[in-house]
């Protein structure tokens, strides 16, 4: 199992709304509405490091109005 956390920057303020589609690509564990430099924080947890790339750059990033993903893959 390999977990993973995104961090996730909005164009929009309807945070509810991207909330839900985050937590509603696969992969994707839980996703937190943060304050600070980021909007949100997704856990990820996948079966190898390839699957993170996929809910990262193919899932959480084609949502309407995410404006950019940062992805930290956990090492323990």
């Amino acid at each position: 199992m390999v977990t993973a956390y995104v961090m996730v920057k909005a164009l929009s303020g309807d945070a509810d709304r991207l909330q839900s589609e985050i937590e509603a690509v696969d992969g994707v564990a839980e996703a937190s509405i943060v304050a600070g430099d980021v909007d949100f924080i997704a856990k990820v947890e996948v079966d190898s490091p390839a699957e993170v790339k996929d809910v990262a750059a193919d899932g959480i990033q084609s949502i309407d109005d995410i404006e950019d993903t940062q992805t930290y893959i956990a090492m323990d």
